[in-house]
Formats: structure tokens, sequence, C-alpha cells
């Protein structure tokens, strides 16, 4: 069994993640992580940047919505991305079709103890939701519920608990509609990419045919070549947690794929059979990457290149925000203030050449969001990120 260092696993992120020497495109920046976070709308082209600086709003957005190389959907643990259209086959066959039968389950739950309805009307209201959307073309939410008022039906959730809440259902129709890949999300209804309101329209406009459908070991199986390609090596247990699949069904699909195993410092880690060979090291990088960022939420076990930073840069619910990186690893974090300005603190001693170039990375990233304005979406702050912020 080979044996992988630390040192060379950090090699690997560095160039395989497009970090120490851009990439050339868009799609080279997407493919580097295989899929973008997506839970925060600025995530998507902050990650692009970080990887190609020639990326522009205007080339990324034009691939998302007049191209339509990318597409975004719900999939690996419930989660937001962006995706090659090639990919999203997989990612909804092998982890979206469960969100959404689970999802689904609970929905019904909840509606059927408030005595709003049951399933057979909750798939009702979905066709109807369907049809609304295929007479307009495109909408958004707030259009489908004037067009079908049962959208606005509210449901107490939690009723006689201290977190008691009522739920307008349009999000829960849509969101189930989407994870089964009938709808698909368009440009953000605000105009501005930052924006988390979305125009929806069917998903036969933007792929003719709908999603096409592969069997479920051959989607298991390309999405895990798709990580491992990227995050390899990594334990069984970072594949399952990324995908949100069993253990069982990750080191299945490992097994199914030839994946080779490899030692990492004592744990049994996996590659693909045709990348066992050692990389070279990279020449000294330095990154910002932004929250929810590909690169640190790739793996479940992160103490090889986070140390122990992990409660100074992740939220309590396990998001990362904004990260400095030097040659392979976390070693501060950044934030833009509401005046524009970007500040950051570094969390170790890296030396005065390495604090140049972080300045250098911060006056490019300052130039290129101009007089944008990002906030965090769909995360909390992180107790360096409030300090930055203060």
């Amino acid at each position: 069994m080979r044996k992988i260092t630390v040192a060379e696993r950090r090699a690997r992120l560095a160039r395989r993640h497009r970090l120490s020497t851009p990439a050339a495109s868009i799609d080279e920046a997407v493919r580097a992580v295989g899929v973008l976070h997506a839970t925060d709308p600025a995530t998507v082209y902050l990650s692009v940047f970080a990887r190609y600086p020639g990326a522009t709003v205007e080339a990324l957005d034009k691939a998302l919505y007049a191209d339509r190389t990318l597409l975004r959907l719900h999939g690996m643990r419930r989660t937001l991305f962006v995706a090659p259209v090639d990919l999203v086959p997989a990612i909804q066959r092998a982890c979206a079709l469960a969100v959404a039968a689970q999802s689904r389950k609970t929905y019904v739950k909840l509606i059927t103890e408030a005595g709003a309805g049951d399933a057979a009307w909750l798939a009702e209201l979905e066709r109807a939701a369907e049809t609304a959307l295929a007479a307009r073309g495109e909408a958004t939410a707030a259009q489908l519920s004037v067009d079908e008022p049962r959208l606005r039906t509210q449901i107490t959730v939690a009723p006689g608990k201290p977190y008691e809440a009522k739920q307008t259902i349009t999000a829960w129709i849509l969101f189930l509609l989407a994870v089964e890949g009938r709808i698909v999300r368009g440009r953000p209804a605000g105009g501005t990419w930052t924006n988390t309101q979305w125009t929806w329209s069917p998903m036969q406009q933007w792929l003719p045919g709908g999603v096409p459908e592969v069997a479920e070991e051959q989607a298991r199986a390309e999405l895990a070549r798709t990580w491992l390609a990227a995050f390899g090596p990594a334990p069984a247990a970072d594949l399952k947690w990324w995908a949100g699949w069993t253990l069982t069904q990750a080191r299945k699909t490992l097994a199914a794929i030839g994946a080779v195993e490899v030692d990492l410092d004592g744990e049994v880690g996996f590659v693909l059979p045709e990348d066992v060979d050692p990389v070279a090291d990279p020449e000294p990088w330095v990154a910002l990457l932004p929250a929810l960022d590909p690169t640190p939420m790739g793996w479940s076990a992160r103490e090889w290149y986070l140390g122990e930073h992990s409660g100074a840069v992740f939220d309590r619910t396990g998001n990362v925000s904004p990260t400095v990186w030097s040659d392979g690893r976390i070693v501060g974090g950044w934030a833009q203030r509401a005046d524009g300005e970007i500040v950051f603190r570094l969390l170790e001693d890296v030396g005065a050449d390495k604090i140049a170039e972080i300045e250098q990375a911060v006056g490019r990233l300052q130039g290129w969001l101009g007089d944008l304005r990002i906030a965090p979406r769909g995360r909390r702050h992180s107790d360096l990120e409030r300090t930055l912020l203060s």
C-alpha cells in the first residue's frame, strides 16, 4: 500500500483545484472541483474567480443562462450546487431522488397533521404548479402563487413548541419539483448575481427531453470518480459525507470503480487506479476562497489542511466562512465590510513575503468586486469573520 503524506495531499489539492496554477476557462475551473456550492449565489462566482482570474460575471452568466453548460440543482446532502450539465444525470439519480423521497415523506406528514391535505393533495398541487409554470414559461414563486392560490397554504410547524412557526408551502412544492428534476432555477429575480430569489422554468426548456435517466449504480460510479479525481486520496468516510450516502454505499461504489487503497498516515484512503503515481510539489501559492467554497467543503476530515483553525473559520453548522490559504492549508480568514473594504486576519505566522502575496490577492479581489457588496446567505458568521466585521 503506497503511503501518501500530508505534503503530497496538499500538493494534489493545489494542482487539482487550480489554486497554484490558474485554470484557462470557466469550464476548467468548475470541473477542477467537480461542482460548485451554490447555497450562497456569490460562492459560484467567487469560486470561479479564485481559480480563473479571467472570469467575468457576464461570462459566467452566459454559461449558466444562455449556453446552459452549467445547471443549478439540489443534490448531495440536499445542498444546492452548480454542476456541468453532463454530470446532472448522475447527481440526480445518485443523490437527488433520495433527497426528494425523504422530503416528500416529511411534507406529507406535516400537511396531514395540519389537516390541510394528504399525499394525493400534495401531488395534485405539484401538477397544478407545473401547469402554471408551463403556461408562463418562466415565473417567480410569487407569480406562481397568484396563478395557483393553494401554493399560499400555511402550515404550522412544531405546534405548541417554543419554536412553533407558520410556513407557506410554496417553497416546499418548488423544492420537490426541482429536486425531482421537473423544474429548474433560472436567473435571479432581483437582477444581481447575489440574489437568492429565482425565476423558474420547466426542465424541458433547459434540457430537451428532461434529465436523462441512468442506472443508480452507474450514477454512483460516475459521481464517485468525479469526486475522487478532485479530492482523492481520501477515506471512504469522506465520500460518504460528501455524497450523503451510507458508508456501505460509499465502500461498494469505491470497489466498483476499482479505487486503490493508499496509506494516509495510518488511515486507509482511496485514489483512482490511474492516479497512484506521486505528484510533484507546486510553486508556492496563496488564495482567497469564498464562504462555502468546494475545496474546504470537500472533505469531512479536515485536519490535514485546517489544523486547529476549525473553530475560527467554520460556523456551528459546519459551513466554512471566507478563508485565506497558503501552500495547501488554511492560515486565516477574510471578510468584506459594509463599506466594501476587504480585510483579513492570519491565524499563524506565514512570513512577510506571504503577507505581501495575500495583500496583492486582496487587491485583485477588491478590484474584481468593485462596488458590489456580498453578505452571508445560508450560513452564519464564523467567529473569525464576526471579529473582522466588528
